[in-house]
């Protein structure tokens, strides 16, 4: 039995053996010419590449360059390109105008003067801003209560 493993195991990797592959240009429906691996139906071949080995042209790759003139004349000098702009800096904004918040100011009059809310939200036609302590405005809390676009409310709480 083990013989017998053996030898079919070695009659199949023979038979897997990699084999010449033929290529066959034949005329296809239309005329357009179709490559295959079997031979072409009679009256259908256009040609035969055992006979007739296509020609296979080789190229050298060159890792030098050189300079094909592309028109008549010299080229034209190229405009360099603009530097990048820099990050635009976070403007800085006085905590202290925290103070002087009134009812009917607009939300655009409120950004102007304290700058994004550190937290926001919208619910209806209403919004809330809060502005957390910082250096001009230490240990309070600025709350900032929207009716429909404007300062309907101005709470401040010292936290210790």
């Amino acid at each position: 039995m083990r013989y017998a493993c053996l030898f079919i195991a070695s009659l199949a990797a023979a038979h897997a053996a990699p084999t010449a592959a033929e290529v066959h240009k034949c005329r296809g429906p239309a005329g357009q010419p179709i490559y295959q691996d079997k031979p072409c139906s009679p009256g259908t071949a256009l040609r035969d590449f055992s006979v007739d080995p296509p020609n296979v042209s080789i190229i050298p790759f060159s890792r030098e360059t050189t300079s094909v003139p592309t028109r008549a004349g010299p080229r034209p000098e190229r405009v360099p390109k603009p530097p990048r702009r820099a990050t635009r800096e976070k403007p800085v904004f006085d905590a202290a105008e925290r103070r002087h918040l009134k009812e009917g100011m607009s939300e655009g009059e409120v950004r102007a003067r304290l700058g994004p809310p550190d937290q926001g939200g919208k619910s209806g036609k209403g919004a809330s801003w809060t502005y957390l302590p910082a250096a001009g405005d230490p240990q309070t809390v600025t709350l900032v209560i929207f009716d429909q676009g404007r300062v309907a409310r101005v709470e401040r709480r010292i936290m210790r």
